[in-house]
């Protein structure tokens, strides 16, 4: 791939509005490590990355990057970076160690003094209650299926607003529930590993129900803040073929429309519900579930990495089982020009869309871009600097596509990079790398790689600018 564009050329002259939120993002599994450490209890990633098979090489995150062990190195390096806000993740098992019940007082004591360090590093903290690590005690009697699951993660909300709200303003209550739902429920990709349409549309539903219940909670703590966080894939079909619009209908709905709608409409799509009642895997809604799962919100969190386009078809064997309700006869083709090694294709011009769509189906609501990156193969030369000319350029092209939605009206109100360290890639483990900062993982030390500099750049250009 081609680098073409310098940091200090990227925006084109143009700036980014002031009090504009620029920061980086991690998530609790990833980084923490120390998963025996203070009473923590066993949750549903560390169940599933020590089955075999389930993770590249087998890997874990029992060590991850050591973050519990090394956090004020970590909170340094951000306040090195310029960054003026952290989104991280709390461990549900780190606090509650079986999902309910005894609330573990070292596992909340770790959160206060990371969030002191944070705000005594100028850094502010964006807290999300759950980024995917299910206590497996609650996994056990049914995890997300099981509509009591939504109720118990309100009370952990409340048992962290009530340790933290007094010291963090901002909250997300999800990351990525289509993950969690379909990715761990339907392909079984993710933890705990099912394959089971009932149980991922169950999934769905009350991972929002949980959501709403939680933001209840909050805001009776006084939260005036709040957001969740969704990932969004723009879909197109290969074709007009009638065929293949409807196999980009049906992914579109169950990836995209069906969270959004739910929180910002009180409404699932009606052609979602058809969808999942026709292969048998109804949304389990009962009265009021609705008007609980649109609680107000403050922000709404956007994760965007890459668009795809999709054809009608059989699958092949090599794409694996599908994620979706129903999307047996549906093929995700491979994206066209330059990928991540990830596999992704790479398009700014679509994250700028994106914006613009989510602008004008929820126009009232501010927005955030609360995860975005790439994963690149990073180049550690002889004298330790760390290149990944890659990762640059997409950094760059992707910020301006941000300030091409907030020129174009949409109110955009940050940007947190993905991720801030290289980290335990869940089911890829550690062979993909999305930091900033690049992680020797035999040594745990940090290095600032030249996409670490070039956001840095931007941000001091910023400030100059305000």
């Amino acid at each position: 791939m081609t680098v073409t564009v310098a940091p200090e050329e990227a925006l084109g002259g143009r700036a980014f509005p002031p009090g504009f939120v620029f920061g980086a993002a991690t998530a609790a599994y990833q980084i923490e490590g120390s998963v025996d450490a203070d009473g923590r209890g066993p949750s549903i990633w560390d169940t599933f990355s020590h089955t075999p098979g389930r993770t590249v090489r087998g890997d874990t995150g029992d060590v991850a990057t050591d973050h519990y062990r090394r956090y004020r190195e970590d909170v340094a390096l951000m306040a090195d970076l310029g960054l003026s806000a952290y989104r991280f993740s709390v461990a549900w098992p780190r606090v509650l160690p079986t999902g309910a019940g005894r609330v573990e007082q070292r596992g909340l004591d770790f959160y206060r003094r990371l969030v002191d360090e944070l705000l005594a590093a100028g850094v502010e903290p964006w807290l999300t209650l759950y980024h995917w690590d299910l206590p497996q005690g609650l996994q056990d009697r049914g995890g997300w299926a099981d509509r009591d699951t939504a109720e118990r993660f309100a009370d952990y909300a409340a048992v962290v607003v009530e340790a933290l709200g007094d010291r963090v303003q901002h909250w997300s209550t999800l990351n990525e529930p289509m993950c969690s739902a379909l990715l761990g429920h339907r392909s079984g990709q993710h933890a705990p590993g099912l394959q089971d349409p009932v149980a991922a549309s169950r999934a769905v539903h009350h991972l929002l129900l949980g959501h709403g219940l939680a933001a209840g909670r909050l805001r009776a703590a006084g939260v005036g803040s709040l957001g969740i966080t969704l990932n969004f894939t723009p879909t197109h079909p290969a074709t007009d073929a009638p065929a293949d619009r409807e196999a980009a209908r049906l992914l579109d709905g169950q990836q995209n429309r069906v969270f959004l709608d739910a929180v910002v409409r009180g409404a699932y799509p009606e052609d979602v519900v058809a969808d999942l009642a026709a292969a048998g895997a109804p949304l389990p809604v009962r009265g009021g579930d609705l008007e609980v799962i649109a609680a107000p919100l403050d922000w709404l969190g956007v994760n965007y990495y890459f668009e795809q386009t999709v054809r009608a078809g059989t699958r092949p064997p090599e794409k694996g089982e599908t994620s979706f309700i129903g999307g047996e006869g549906v093929v995700e083709l491979d994206p066209e020009g330059p990928t991540t090694t990830m596999g992704w294709g790479i398009s700014p011009g679509a994250f700028t869309r994106l914006l613009q769509w989510l602008g004008e189906r929820a126009p009232d609501l501010p927005l955030v871009v609360t995860e975005n990156g790439s994963a690149w193969p990073d180049e550690v030369d002889g004298e330790g600097h760390v290149h990944d000319p890659e990762r640059v350029d997409f950094l760059v092209r992707h910020l301006a596509a941000v300030v091409d939605a907030i020129d174009a009206g949409v109110d955009v109100r940050g940007y947190f990079a993905w991720s801030l360290m290289d980290n335990f890639e869940w089911a890829r483990g550690y062979a993909q790398r999305f930091g900033l900062v690049h992680v020797d993982y035999p040594t745990q030390r940090r290095t600032v790689k030249d996409s670490g500099h070039a956001y840095a750049a931007i941000l001091r250009q910023h400030r100059g600018r305000g």
